[in-house]
């Protein structure tokens, strides 16, 4: 099980990617004050894991709802997860992580971004969205990995408020260039990680069907 935690929790860090929402949010919050940054960070990151915890808990029966089947899901977050791990790697912005042009030039005039664009869709957009569907999928026949699940997500969501706050820090620590090395790395890994969910699901198919 310790595997399986260790999976889930390299899984929620590497899409939600703490270390390259930081630079986003210092440039989203440049010219505000300390204590600005600091209740932007803490109320987006709120926010999003409220977000994030609903569709932990009632995912598995948002998809019996929809009529939707857990290997098609796997088949189609899989191929949503591709395409966000394609834009960490080309570093091509796009809805699925990053706010586009118009959606940050539209929060610079907004004395709230926690919600718009922090929260959502930067924290807890389709990419975390969908990893966390998947995630309930695989873990609702264990409690106990289940309740690990949640506190991994916790976790990497805790990271994320620490990350955000040392944001100005961080940014000069890395610069640039540092933060988008990790950022491709963790779009490899990602890749990796989204083609397996495709393979599962594939598989799970053929063994429904036969």
């Amino acid at each position: 099980m310790q595997e399986q935690l260790l999976s889930i929790f390299v899984t929620y860090f590497v899409v939600i990617d703490p270390i390259g929402i930081a630079p986003l949010f210092a440039s989203l919050t440049r010219g505000g004050a300390p204590a600005y940054r600091k209740r932007m960070a803490i109320k987006g990151v709120a926010i999003a894991t409220g977000i994030l915890l609903f569709f932990s808990l009632t995912g598995d029966l948002l998809l019996r709802l929809l009529g939707i089947s857990i290997p098609a899901f796997r088949i189609a977050g899989g191929a949503l997860l591709f395409i966000l791990a394609l834009d960490m790697v080309l570093a091509r912005p796009s809805g699925m992580r990053n706010a586009t042009v118009r959606e940050q030039e539209e929060a610079h005039f907004k004395d709230d971004i926690s919600v718009f664009p922090l929260a959502f869709p930067l924290l807890s957009g389709p990419g975390a969205l969908t990893t966390v569907l998947l995630t309930t999928s695989r873990t609702q026949a264990s409690p106990m990995l289940f309740y690990g699940a949640l506190g991994a997500l916790l976790v990497v969501l805790g990271l994320t408020l620490l990350a955000l706050l040392a944001a100005p820090r961080l940014l000069k620590l890395m610069g640039d260039t540092g933060a988008m090395v990790v950022d491709r790395l963790f779009g490899v890994i990602l890749a990796a990680l989204a083609a397996q969910y495709v393979v599962d699901g594939v598989r799970a198919s053929l063994l429904t069907a036969a």
